[in-house]
């Protein structure tokens, strides 16, 4: 810790003779300005004789800079400390210590050089322990390891919280206040990447993990962290994003692989661990279960005896291409099983579906999809389309033109539709 005035003054054994000498000392600065306060940062302990004479405000002046105390040398220009300035220090609560003349003022300069000094090594031996520390925990114990560590070593709590704000691992849970409000500021400040703010008493440090802000790292202490505490807190933010781009790595690895082994299966051929019997099921999100699923053409695919998804009929590992086909099609038409699907039990020869569309494009397919879903009415089908109904009737015509055949057969029609719900 700094050394306060108190300290300083049982060290050179200088007599306090009014105000508050509790707080640290940051530098000493010596001066006989009338008014030296536009020159001062704050937290010096100012040095004077006194040889000019000193206003009535010169004290106030002080204070408003940041002044921690006042020493006031005797022997020279004043035997004793005047009784104005012991007051005027009193009813401000500046402390006040008397200066001998044995005491050089550059003893006191040295002394407080000294022990700031000495904090500042005591800071960088305490910063390089932690991060040791952290990187220690990082290697043995991961993510969870280094969100523990550092709250030991600020002595709070401390959480990590995923992109969304959901806390991930958390060191003192129960003590983490409510951050939904400050982490909601910091996402739309645009490019900030930490804030620091007070709630519930405690003081809290948000900092934003990676350039891709994979995370949040909160920290908080009862104490304002001082600059030895954000460099440890820096330190296990770095390990942290470290940590999940690593993570991220991982998982793509881990995406490719499954997609690897779906496309084995549409192949027919064998993954292991598999039940017997399966359904293909379609779903927006990948699952938290423990079930098989991949990506695949841009859908989430899960391979499972019973899941919430657009379903196909039950099949075996042979049978995974065509449960990826009826899932797909029970998706394109709104209903949670294939087996619900009209048509679904009608198996259509092998290359029937591929013959029969080969002539059309993609935006006559899918013309033609709507128009039979809507029995073959023309305004309908051409809002859902978006479209003119003069522009349906041409697209039709177009169709017919293409396969050498009339839409006015039923049959046509029937084959159509099952031919374009096949794909």
């Amino acid at each position: 810790m700094p050394i306060t005035l108190q300290e300083l003054a049982r060290q050179l054994r200088l007599p306090v003779l009014a105000g508050d000498v509790s707080k640290p000392v940051g530098w000493v600065h010596g001066t006989e300005l009338a008014d030296p306060a536009p020159f001062l940062e704050g937290g010096e302990l100012l040095l004077t004789t006194g040889l000019r004479p000193l206003s009535d405000d010169y004290v106030e002046r002080l204070v408003r800079a940041g002044v921690v105390g006042l020493g006031f040398g005797t022997g020279l220009g004043h035997d004793v400390v005047p009784d104005a300035l012991v007051r005027a220090a009193g009813e401000a609560g500046l402390g006040l210590v008397e200066v001998p003349r044995e005491v050089p003022f550059i003893a006191i300069s040295k002394a407080v050089s000294k022990a700031v000094a000495a904090d500042e090594y005591a800071a960088l031996t305490r910063t390089s322990e932690a991060q040791r520390a952290l990187t220690r925990a990082a290697v043995r114990a991961g993510v969870a390891g280094v969100v523990r560590r550092l709250g030991q070593w600020i002595d709070g709590w401390v959480v990590l919280l995923d992109a969304t704000g959901q806390p991930v691992h958390a060191h003192n849970p129960r003590l983490v206040p409510d951050l939904a409000a400050e982490l909601a500021r910091l996402k739309t400040a645009g490019g900030l990447a930490s804030a620091s703010f007070e709630v519930s008493s405690t003081h809290v440090f948000l900092q934003v993990l990676g350039s891709r802000a994979r995370g949040v790292l909160a920290v908080g202490a009862q104490d304002p962290l001082d600059a030895a505490d954000l460099s440890i807190v820096n330190t296990a933010a770095s390990l942290l994003a470290l940590a999940l781009v690593q993570n991220d790595s991982v998982d793509a690895a881990r995406r490719e692989l499954r997609t690897g082994q779906f496309r084995l299966l549409l192949a027919g051929l064998p993954v292991d661990g598999l039940p017997a019997r399966f359904r293909v099921y379609l779903v927006d999100e990948p699952p938290e279960q423990d079930v098989f699923w991949a990506e695949y053409d841009g859908r989430i695919v899960v391979l499972a005896e019973d899941f919430d998804g657009f379903a196909s009929s039950e099949v075996d590992i042979t049978g995974v291409a065509r449960g990826y086909r009826e899932a797909r099609q029970a998706r394109q038409a709104g209903i949670r099983r294939f087996e619900d699907f009209a048509g679904s039990a009608i198996m259509l020869p092998d290359g029937f579906a591929d013959a029969l569309l080969r002539p059309l494009d993609d935006e006559t397919r899918e013309t033609l999809k709507v128009w039979l879903s809507h029995h073959g009415a023309w305004d309908p089908a051409a809002t859902a389309l978006g479209v003119h109904r003069h522009t349906l009737r041409n697209r039709v015509r177009k169709a017919e033109q293409a396969l050498g055949r009339s839409l006015d057969s039923p049959g046509l029609r029937a084959e159509l539709w099952l031919a374009l719900a096949a794909t």
